[in-house]
């Protein structure tokens, strides 16, 4: 008996499933996996974890799979190129400081993704922001703003209120 054997003999028990939900050790929802038939016919269907993958459905998920990285790649280049617009640009912000210009509060992201918002109407996640030094004091500073295919760096110049 050959390897070929067990292989031929191992997808006689198998079932392909199309996953409906996360299922622990098998894998995550809408994945198509091969299953043993009893864990799918016992296991998977009455918890409504599976279905049986007919050439329709297998045909209908991987066009939805198609369609998601496409809407992500959009979704990409609309983020690289609102990054790029913000090239050569700074941003004002203005917190209460000390008579030396110590601030009572350090300056983060999410306080320099609002500042972007509010003087140059461009919506970037606090995520891509990426401050070189923590900003404590009043001046003007850098940060790094990055998406997938774009870097930029953004003068930000902190003012006493």
């Amino acid at each position: 008996m050959g390897f070929d054997f067990y292989v031929e003999l191992w997808f006689d028990c198998c079932m392909k499933v199309i996953l409906l939900k996360d299922v622990r050790g098998v894998g995550q929802k809408h994945e198509i996996k091969v299953v043993a038939d009893g864990y799918a016919v016992n296991f998977l269907f009455p918890h409504k974890a599976a279905e049986p993958a007919t050439e329709e459905k297998v045909r209908k998920i991987l066009d939805a799979q198609k369609a998601h990285v496409v809407e992500l790649q959009k979704a990409d280049e609309q983020l690289t190129n609102k990054v790029m617009m913000l090239k050569g640009k700074k941003v004002t912000i203005a917190v209460k400081a000390t008579e030396k210009g110590g601030l009572f509060k350090a300056i983060v992201a999410k306080e320099v993704a609002k500042a972007i918002l509010a003087e140059h109407s461009i919506e970037i996640p606090e995520a891509l922001i990426h401050l070189k030094t923590n900003i404590k004091t009043v001046g003007e500073h850098a940060a790094d703003v990055t998406s997938k295919t774009a870097k930029i760096e953004l003068a930000i110049v902190v003012v006493a209120q």
